[in-house]
């Protein structure tokens, strides 16, 4: 039996990825340097898969997003120079970012605005370039699924883009002797007419290709069937209702079932006698089976090797190279007997199941309605029209890294690094002060990330040392690992919060992190419901905020970016899914009335689920703004939205310092709809990744945008 890997990480073992590309950002390498150390991190890549699996695709490196590779390929945009490249990455006019299907991988939105379906060209065949480079099977993200995650095409001529497309897909794999395309927008609800084009469209392609879905079940899988494809990858992880069809409908004899059997998104080892035996069940409906991934293994970290994690729990864990060398160890039936097998528990807690097994409906509710908590906050806050805010993180130096690092390798020792970050913090706030800003935070010197931070102070989740993944570009993060129950020991923010709060007359925002965010960006535990999960981490959080309230703090953010990208791929799944998310959060932010509650949202389509998001019941919910030219409010506009809204007008993953006319336009455009009064102004995102040079000009101008619209308004009204 052969085995079939694909989505290996691009980030290189010590972030090779990320250290070339930004190094040749800052002027520190030759374009010519930073592509000829891309192509040795690739080198590298592919000689992991040649060492585990028998087929892997080449092409799947790029240097900063593969959507964005596929659009200059077909003619979208011109293929130029490097810079330019880059220039729609993070330039001033940078494609929007969105959430990649229900992950935390991030993706540049192809616009089509403007462009016909006749201007479509074949501008950079990317396979053939590669194929000269190492052998493997060429890769491509399918025509439907690009298109399908792009903007800008009227639904009534998506099939017109869609075939035209098709014709330059089969120009760029024309002379190719076998291609890998990865289709994962068919797990999304399609219609019947797209559906139909999808089938129509496959069967003008000519070649050995192999094609991949993943992340969820294909409801019209057998359709797939009759295309004129070499093998069929599927999802058998997440994607249980590919089976049940299988299983319904056999599988045809004359393509190959690539069988997604290993875990592309989650790290326990792979339990390999259970999954013999599902391998064994697949052999009743087809002789023709490779191994492979349930979906791309960019999902996770790159190798457990060097982790220095309690023995018990390392001895759980399988990251990418692990992955490979599973799918080796079943493909060639050699693997120890207990390989993944494990009975006894660990980190049972039963004072916290109790408390979950406790709750009951008032659990999740406040004690005051909206319109009376906002008369009480506005009178307790004092706040001017157009309060000016941040996210809440402000920029990681190499000081404060290095500060860090010493004190976690007991260089320093706690009173000098506690001593450290409150300097940090007064001259954060005496900063903010000088700038102007209504609302203050206190920057989270501490904090390395806003997931990991949290998952530091509790219990029951484990960090990694080295156990990055890609969320955008050449940005990564460590996904803490939840494998027990998890508990608030001690007060994890009030330290920091309250010495800053005592530096200033003007509110000091808390910033904690959301149920549903820690869960989305970490890696879970399969032995229990993930709602009970989400219970045990919104109850830490509501102690938290109940210490907060105590030290006078008035105004707490809980960040929720990740409740949308959370969301099922399948609408039938949305209800079960809001109904613990919502009450997640209403758990965690069970505040008193005067407590201004906040939560932060980005790179999301609001639209189809607006109406979950006002259940939460936050008094302030900020946005994103700028990237989407203002777009993202109009979600708002026919929902009846009541609270108050920050509109998030400073693109912060981009170094432009935004002009005071392209804010004010977004808060023009908003106030078309949005009382003026429920209006807030602030970045889109935490200040972490910018210099303070950026910082200082993009507040000032924030701040000086304010005031003018303020004087303005004014100046109107008493005229």
């Amino acid at each position: 039996m052969k085995s079939y890997g694909y989505g290996f990480p691009r980030l290189g073992k010590n972030r090779e990825h990320k250290r070339v590309i930004e190094n040749y950002w800052r002027g520190g390498l030759t374009e010519e340097e930073m592509l000829h150390s891309i192509d040795s991190l690739e080198e590298t890549r592919l000689a992991r898969y040649k060492s585990s699996v028998d087929i892997f695709p080449v092409g799947e490196m790029t240097l900063y997003c593969l959507m964005l590779d596929t659009a200059i390929m077909v003619g979208l945009y011109p293929k130029k120079g490097v810079n330019d490249y880059f220039a729609l990455c993070r330039g001033e006019g940078a494609l929007k970012l969105r959430k990649w299907f229900n992950t935390n991988y991030h993706y540049l939105v192809p616009d089509f605005r403007g462009f016909s379906p006749e201007r479509f060209r074949l501008n950079w065949n990317k396979p053939k370039e590669e194929l000269e480079k190492q052998q493997g099977i060429p890769y491509l993200i399918g025509p439907f699924t690009f298109l399908k995650l792009s903007t800008g095409i009227p639904e009534e001529k998506f099939g017109d883009y869609f075939f035209s497309l098709i014709g330059i897909y089969k120009e760029i794999i024309k002379g190719l002797r076998e291609v890998h395309i990865d289709e994962p927008a068919f797990v999304f609800d399609l219609s019947k007419k797209e559906i139909e084009i999808i089938k129509e469209g496959y069967r003008q392609l000519n070649g050995k290709i192999y094609l991949f879905t993943y992340y969820e079940g294909v409801d019209f899988l057998k359709s797939l069937y009759d295309l004129p494809i070499e093998g069929l990858g599927l999802d058998l992880i997440d994607g249980k209702k590919n089976l049940r069809i299988i299983e319904e409908y056999g599988f045809p004899e004359d393509k190959y079932l690539i069988a997604g059997i290993v875990n592309g998104r989650n790290v326990w080892k792979t339990d390999i006698r259970e999954t013999k035996e599902l391998i064994e069940h697949l052999y009743k409906f087809t002789e023709k089976m490779m191994l492979s991934n349930s979906s791309p293994l960019y999902h996770l970290p790159i190798t457990v090797k060097g982790e220095e994690l309690d023995e018990a729990l390392l001895s759980r864990l399988a990251f990418a190279e692990e992955r490979l060398d599973e799918l080796r160890m079943l493909a060639t039936d050699t693997y120890p007997a207990d390989y993944g097998v494990y009975k006894e528990e660990i980190g049972l807690d039963m004072g916290i199941r109790e408390r979950v097994s406790a709750l009951t409906e008032d659990s999740f509710k406040r004690e005051t309605p909206y319109q009376i908590r906002q008369t009480i906050q506005k009178r307790v806050l004092g706040l001017p029209l157009f309060p000016v805010t941040t996210i809440g993180s402000f920029p990681q130096t190499k000081e404060i890294r290095g500060k860090r690092r010493d004190w976690t390798k007991d260089k320093i020792g706690e009173k000098e690094y506690s001593s450290f970050i409150k300097e940090k913090i007064r001259e954060l706030i005496r900063l903010e002060e000088e700038l102007g800003l209504d609302v203050l935070v206190h920057g989270e010197f501490e904090r390395t990330d806003m997931v990991e931070f949290f998952a530091k102070k509790l219990g029951g989740i484990a960090t990694t040392k080295n156990g990055w993944i890609i969320s955008y570009g050449t940005r990564g993060y460590r996904p803490p690992i939840i494998y027990a129950d998890v508990k608030r020991e001690t007060p994890m923010t009030v330290d920091e919060i309250t010495y800053a709060q005592s530096r200033t007359s003007k509110p000091v925002k808390a910033i904690l992190t959301g149920p549903v965010t820690i869960i989305a960006w970490s890696f879970i535990r399969e032995d229990m419901a993930i709602r009970d999960v989400a219970y045990q981490i919104a109850l830490s959080l509501q102690d938290e905020v109940s210490d907060l309230e105590k030290a006078n703090i008035k105004i707490v953010q809980i960040d929720e970016p990740a409740f949308r990208e959370m969301t099922p791929i399948k609408r039938r799944d949305w209800d079960d899914y809001f109904n613990w998310a919502i009450n997640s959060f209403r758990l965690a932010g069970r505040a008193k009335p005067a407590t201004q509650l906040h939560t932060h949202m980005c790179y999301s389509d609001f639209g189809e689920i607006l109406d979950q998001i006002l259940k939460m019941d936050f008094d302030v919910i900020s946005i994103e703004a700028s990237r989407s030219r203002g777009e993202l409010i109009d979600s708002f506009r026919e929902s009846g939205f009541d609270r108050g809204i920050g509109l998030g007008v400073w693109d912060i993953h981009s170094p432009i310092v935004p002009s005071n006319e392209a804010m004010k336009g977004v808060i023009e455009r908003a106030m078309k709809f949005i009382p003026r009064q429920n209006i807030w102004i602030n970045p889109d995102c935490g200040l972490k990744t910018r210099n303070w040079k950026e910082v200082k000009e993009s507040i000032r101008n924030m701040v000086d945008m304010a005031k003018e619209m303020r004087s303005h308004l004014s100046l109107s009204e008493n005229t």
